[in-house]
């Protein structure tokens, strides 16, 4: 049996397709933590545990993918955790990482037979929106509803995970989805909400704080992490005008910053650089034609993917 080390670098070779089980998991933990980077480490501490099994007791597993599901699952909720603790000595506000493409992060490329598994790791709807909300939830709502409505865990599956009953484990993910019904997060046609981003980076390249205003909706939210290694606002911003100076003085005191459109979070979003480093990752929410949450994201550790 391979040491620690040499799982660290190698896939399981009993998995049959690895490359896609990885994927699959990435997805998975990625949702569940909301960052790649402790998705990644999440999903090799799963291996890690695949190899220390006994021989006779991996020949045992009927299903290797259900296995490490369930194995990174339990790494996630014990992470989740831990994460709240973290967070509430972070400085300013926190954001979900945001991920680029799905082709640039997991190893996916076939749409073919596709499980609620698959689904996790190539479907583009795994927007900042959701991701928001997922973070408000405790770490057993999030586990059950991502486990249940996700990957069609039963809940007696989901029990053995986060230690409830079954019964317990039904009005955890009844209370996630309320959670997501309350965030009135209302999605658009892809062609809209590419339509009010262009508008967006237009106004905002052109320094253009009328039509920039007139995108925003009357009660819009801007949220900016730094993390407390570049600047960014520490609380919320709110309403058009204040989210409009805020971003036309940022694109001011950054001279030759560049603004283009990229998918984040399979949406449309935009990547802001400057001098060829990337400075700054956005997403928004576009409802009723206008822009009413802005998540932009700088701090540079949450940024390793684009680089």
């Amino acid at each position: 049996m391979p040491d620690a080390t040499e799982s660290a670098v190698t896939e399981p070779p009993s998995l049959g397709d690895a490359v896609e089980e990885r994927s699959i998991l990435l997805g998975l933990c990625y949702r569940l933590l909301g960052s790649l980077s402790d998705a990644e480490d999440a999903v090799q501490d799963t291996y890690i545990r695949w190899y220390r099994l006994e021989d006779s007791a991996r020949e045992d597993v009927r299903s290797p993918r259900a296995w490490l599901i369930t194995t990174a699952s339990r790494i996630c909720f014990d992470l989740l955790g831990s994460a709240r603790v973290r967070r509430e000595l972070y400085v300013g506000e926190w954001l979900p990482e945001p991920i680029p493409d799905p082709s640039a992060w997991t190893s996916s490329s076939s749409q073919a037979s596709i499980d609620p598994a698959d689904r996790v790791s190539m479907d583009e709807s795994v927007s900042m929106a959701l991701l928001v909300v997922l973070e408000s939830m405790t770490p057993a709502e999030r586990v059950a509803f991502v486990l249940h409505d996700v990957f069609r865990f039963t809940f007696a599956e989901v029990a053995e995970i986060v230690g409830r009953s079954p019964v317990a484990c039904r009005q955890l993910a009844s209370s996630a989805r309320k959670r997501i019904r309350d965030s009135r997060q209302i999605a658009v046609p892809s062609e809209e909400h590419a339509a009010v981003v262009r508008s967006f980076k237009n106004a905002w390249s052109e320094g253009d704080i009328g039509g920039l205003i007139k995108l925003l909706d009357p009660n819009v939210t801007a949220v900016t992490d730094g993390g407390g290694l570049v600047s960014a606002a520490l609380e919320p911003l709110y309403g058009p005008e204040e989210v409009a100076r805020f971003f036309i003085g940022a694109f001011g005191r950054q001279p030759g910053l560049h603004i283009e459109e990229q998918v984040v979070n399979g949406e449309a979003g935009l990547v802001a650089t400057s001098e060829g480093k990337i400075v700054a990752v956005i997403s928004v929410n576009v409802s009723s034609g206008m822009v009413d949450h802005i998540w932009a994201v700088r701090n540079p550790e949450k940024l390793a993917a684009w680089e």
